[in-house]
């Protein structure tokens, strides 16, 4: 049935044929649809008949019209007649191809708007009725008066479809910017947007790639699915980050604690001598505390900051990916899309190095040197290098000597001297 329905379809409107016109290149269109494309290629103040050509949408094969214009055109009746039996077995069964398609596509936004109260389009009175269905055919909401009244149980109107009332904008759909009266039903890859059959036939989009909604829908659905899952991993690691980060604040806390208790029993055993240092190291090691908690503070924020910034955007990723509608979900779906991508791209952020043993090494103290070095007891630095003599070096054939004198020979226990042979062809490093 829907292969059928496919070969019954106006390639301009996509709706079943109405009163077909079989045209010379023996295809068909509807009469209306004809008559929206001889509107579309009049100029101000021109009158459709003076327009006597126009093309097939099909094949793009040049039709020319006599004086009758359209009226000159035979009907397709035949096609006309199969569309006719083909309507009557769609509603005669609720698992049509045609109607299981539409309630889809209407009980989905019935359910997003079952709170909404529909009133009746049609009643004349000041105050209108409230709905109690719409017609899917007519795209009106009526009251049971009105029902009844424009709706008698005789054809054509026992081929129209009633559903429960929904609001006039989700049944008539997206419109088109450029064709106020046409519904958008494709997607122009060239431009990335939304259409209708009247911009692609005789607009600015006509040789331009379109695609099916349904088609962009599952590919775009699939490229915000695959982002977001990248963000909600992202996510997930930037928390892991920051549970390290408030440990290793707490290590520093207990490891700075701790140093600092080893600091008064080492001062408690020499208080006689370095009872004025100790005040000035304690303050070196607090500092040293302050700069490693500013630095953690510092990405804890960032950390912070980018995960409530990620899950605002989940959340919003979220809930789009819920629209059925495919229209809707398009034209809102690209903007979150490239926010996603964004985002997911700027979480990359460069992970620091933790260290959650961070111990202080950088302060230990030595209590083993002379009572004579307490007056200067300071942290462990690195020795200076020492000053080479040149005057007092020699060199010979296999013998090379060297003098330096050094400021730490008493602390210094051995050097180690590199140097570079210079050859002709290439310079070889010892040690």
């Amino acid at each position: 049935m829907e292969t059928l329905e496919s070969e019954l379809t106006c390639p301009i409107c996509l709706e079943l044929f109405e009163d077909p016109l079989l045209l010379p290149c023996a295809h068909s269109l509807c009469f209306n649809c004809a008559h929206r494309i001889l509107v579309s290629h009049c100029a101000n103040n021109e009158s459709v008949e003076s327009i006597n050509a126009f093309q097939c949408p099909t094949c793009r094969y040049v039709i020319t019209l006599s004086k009758r214009g359209l009226d000159g055109l035979k009907r397709n009746v035949t096609l006309q007649n199969i569309i006719d039996r083909f309507q009557k077995a769609s509603v005669s069964g609720p698992n049509s191809p045609s109607e299981t398609r539409r309630e889809r596509t209407y009980d989905t936004n019935n359910s997003m708007t079952s709170s909404e109260k529909v009133l009746c389009q049609f009643c004349d009175q000041d105050q209108a009725k409230e709905a109690i269905k719409t017609c899917v055919t007519c795209e009106v909401s009526y009251c049971d008066d009105c029902l009844k009244a424009t709706h008698p149980n005789k054809k054509p109107f026992t081929g129209h479809r009633l559903i429960e009332p929904i609001p006039d904008s989700h049944i008539r759909g997206l419109m088109c910017l450029e064709h106020e009266d046409e519904k958008v039903n494709m997607y122009c890859v060239t431009d990335d947007q939304l259409i209708c059959a009247l911009c692609k036939l005789v607009g600015r989009h006509r040789d331009h790639q379109v695609a099916a909604l349904a088609d962009r829908y599952d590919k775009l659905k699939q490229s915000l699915e695959s982002n977001l899952t990248s963000l909600i991993k992202r996510n997930t690691e930037m928390e892991m980050l920051l549970t390290k980060l408030i440990q290793t604040c707490q290590h520093v806390e207990v490891n700075a604690s701790r140093q600092e208790a080893k600091l008064m029993e080492e001062s408690d055993q020499l208080i006689e001598i370095i009872q004025q240092r100790r005040q000035i190291i304690g303050t070196k090691i607090k500092e040293g505390k302050v700069v490693r908690l500013r630095k953690l503070a510092q990405q804890v924020a960032n950390c912070k900051q980018c995960i409530e910034r990620s899950t605002s955007l989940i959340s919003q990723a979220e809930q789009s990916l819920k629209e059925a509608d495919h229209a809707r979900f398009l034209q809102s779906a690209k903007s979150i899309t490239e926010r996603v991508s964004m985002a997911t791209a700027s979480s990359q952020v460069l992970i620091p190095e933790i260290n959650l043993n961070d111990t202080f090494d950088t302060f230990a103290l030595d209590f083993s040197r002379e009572k004579k070095l307490l007056e200067c007891l300071d942290y462990l630095t690195a020795p200076n290098p020492p000053v080479i003599r040149e005057e007092l070096c020699t060199a010979s054939y296999d013998t090379i000597t060297v003098h330096w004198t050094s400021d730490d020979e008493f602390s210094v226990v051995s050097y180690e001297l590199q140097y570079t042979i210079f050859t002709g062809q290439a310079n070889v490093v010892s040690k």
